[in-house]
């Protein structure tokens, strides 16, 4: 059986960045993304699938994900309130490598996503 403790656990503390600023860092929130998901259509799943993607991709880069119960076939992803991906208005789920462009370029637009970028720029040289 494996145990996973930690014998002091550290305290929570806000995330520093930036160059100092008169001798002290100052704090810099990091967005926060938030998946509301259809209950009565069972996409918890798909939700927190979607959460787990996001938070190892923009690990250090987002404060965390939100996920909010909803109803009538709601599937929407927000980073700091601002909607990036609606499942009504496209009419179909999104790809999980198209919310990373999506979160990517409002979390932090000059980083690469690798093969994710490599497929969209792939479909943009061929017209769609």
């Amino acid at each position: 059986m494996v145990q996973c403790e930690l014998a002091n656990p550290p305290a929570l503390t806000s995330v520093k960045r930036g160059p100092p600023v008169s001798g002290k860092f100052r704090s810099v929130s990091l967005p926060v993304v938030e998946i509301e998901y259809c209950r009565q259509c069972r996409w918890l799943l798909r939700a927190a699938w979607t959460a787990q993607e996001l938070l190892t991709t923009f690990d250090g880069e987002i404060d965390g994900v939100m996920l909010r119960p909803g109803t009538g076939g709601v599937f929407n992803v927000s980073v700091d309130g601002d909607l990036v991906w609606s499942r009504k208005d496209a009419g179909r789920h999104a790809e999980i490598t198209e919310l990373k462009q999506l979160v990517r370029d409002r979390v932090a637009p000059e980083r690469s996503l690798g093969h994710s970028d490599k497929r969209r720029a792939a479909g943009e040289a061929a017209g769609g």
